[in-house]
């Protein structure tokens, strides 16, 4: 008993011994401190091996100001593809953003569009009031990046009334638009800033009265691949420049390393090919020399660039478009992963390229026309196709019921047939008719459709989303305003004869 006492008197004396006390809560506090710093010191390791190790891609778009515009997002990581560059350490900003960037990716375009309002009509001294009005020189007036909390569709970034405040007076000339809202002139299908090729009102007028459905519905024909190849090769055998012949292949002819000779498939696909029969082989397109080789290295993978060296029109339109842009730009190839629009996840890391259409070997068109297309989109609009008319000639098409040219693919709208010369090609910029929507009725649909139905169906906002399925529940009037004013001037132009007599 007296033992158990004596030692818990000793406990009691240790625990209430003050220098005890002190050197713990010492100890406590040290390795506080030392947790403290071993965490700052981990988080910084981990901040500069992100940065030593993680891709450039991933650390600017950390420090993007905002939300990129539907348009540019492709190519939001190349800053210096809008912005001039800044010293080591100093931030990009919207001062130094360039014109000509904007020029450099979208003159062609406004060029082909003739331009409505192009910058040499504000530099008329003229017209220098409106300038205090709407500085519309400068691309930037109107659109802005990393602003999404302001930005609207076609990436404008000015209030929708930005037309009124130079056409007010509008209805003393057309009285047909008296009373109009003073917001409602871009409404679909009457007018655009930039692009009216559809909307001037002599090709109104022109398509006035026409039916709904043309009684000859074809597509224009594309130019045969292999009479379109001989711009490049001499038909009928003789040496070309490269000192080699020219001539229709076969199996036999097949020049890949006798390692690949031995998949059968493969060599039966190329010899049933355009290529093939315009005499390109193997190492064509695999055993491209580049620039410090002594002899050209044979290669899996066929790139862009040799697909070009043929197919110029084809993929250099290709690179203007979302397909191709970040390629275009120096970027990595886009994936469907990185899309804004719904994708199938089974896609989603599918880098686009040529091949990525048009498989290897096969280049199968017809593949290439929808199924490429619906092995990646999975948007409403796209997943309706099958549903819709347009699928229904489709099918009668390939199937040999229906003739040549009269069915409707994906690629049939979103990469319409161009005349160029004698010759009719396919624009690979699927984005080109897309804003806006308006000029898919002149490259496309006025092949099928009278302009008033095209402009109509498009104007429809559920007509997007179904495919076309049905009809247009209400008419634009464009085409039948059109036709009022210039029967009016006509009229005009009577009476003034009438009454100089």
């Amino acid at each position: 008993m007296s033992n158990d006492l004596s030692t818990s008197a000793e406990l009691d004396n240790v625990s209430l011994d003050p220098v005890s006390i002190e050197n713990k809560n010492s100890d406590r506090s040290w390795l506080r401190t030392f947790m403290y710093w071993g965490i700052v010191n981990v988080c910084l390791l981990a901040f500069f091996l992100y940065g030593l190790l993680a891709p450039a891609s991933d650390i600017k778009q950390a420090f993007l100001p905002g939300t990129t515009t539907h348009g540019h997002y492709q190519i939001e990581l190349d800053c210096n593809a809008c912005h001039r560059p800044v010293a080591k350490g100093k931030k990009h900003s919207a001062k130094n953003v360039m014109q000509n960037a904007c020029i450099d990716c979208h003159g062609d375009q406004l060029k082909a569009a003739r331009d409505t309002h192009p910058a040499s009509k504000f530099n008329d001294p003229t017209n220098a009031d409106r300038l205090k009005i709407l500085d519309a020189r400068n691309c930037l007036t109107c659109h802005q990046e990393h602003v999404p909390d302001r930005t609207l569709a076609m990436g404008l970034t000015v209030p929708t009334d930005y037309c009124w405040h130079c056409h007010q007076d509008v209805g003393d000339s057309r009285p047909s638009h008296v009373g109009m809202a003073f917001n409602s002139c871009a409404t679909s299908g009457c007018h655009n800033y930039h692009d009216n090729r559809a909307l001037y009102e002599k090709f109104l007028e022109d398509h006035y009265g026409e039916p709904d459905h043309h009684s000859m519905q074809i597509l224009p024909l594309t130019s045969s691949m292999v009479k379109r190849l001989a711009r490049y090769q001499n038909e009928e055998g003789q040496e070309t420049d490269d000192g080699e012949a020219r001539k229709p292949l076969s199996l036999a002819d097949a020049d890949a390393p006798q390692s690949l000779l031995g998949d059968e498939q493969r060599l039966t696909d190329w010899a049933t090919t355009a290529h093939a029969q315009a005499g390109v082989n193997c190492s064509h397109c695999h055993q491209v020399g580049s620039e410090g080789q002594k002899a050209a290295i044979w290669q899996d993978a066929v790139a862009l660039e040799t697909c070009q060296q043929c197919h110029q029109q084809a993929a250099n339109s290709f690179l203007k478009g979302k397909h191709g842009r970040k390629l275009a730009s120096g970027l990595p190839a886009m994936t469907p992963a990185q899309a804004r629009l719904p994708m199938h996840q089974s896609a989603a890391h599918q880098q686009l390229s040529c091949n990525a259409c048009h498989q290897g070997h096969r280049f199968d068109r017809q593949y290439a026309a929808v199924d490429a297309c619906l092995k990646c989109h999975a948007d409403s609009h796209s997943t309706a196709y099958l549903d819709s008319p347009h699928a229904q000639l489709w099918a009668a098409e390939i199937s040999g019921q229906g003739q040549v040219g009269s069915g409707v693919s994906c690629a049939s709208c979103h990469l319409p047939r161009l005349a160029d010369g004698k010759e009719v090609w396919v624009n690979h910029d699927q984005n080109s008719n897309l804003r806006p929507n308006e000029s898919m009725a002149r490259e496309v649909c006025l092949h099928c459709h009278s302009l008033e139905y095209s402009l109509s169906s498009l104007a429809e906002t559920d007509s997007v989303p179904s495919c076309f399925a049905n009809p247009p529940s209400a008419r634009v009037e464009s085409v039948q305003m059109a036709r009022d004013w210039f029967v009016e001037k006509e009229q005009q132009r009577r009476r003034r004869r009438k009454g100089s007599q």
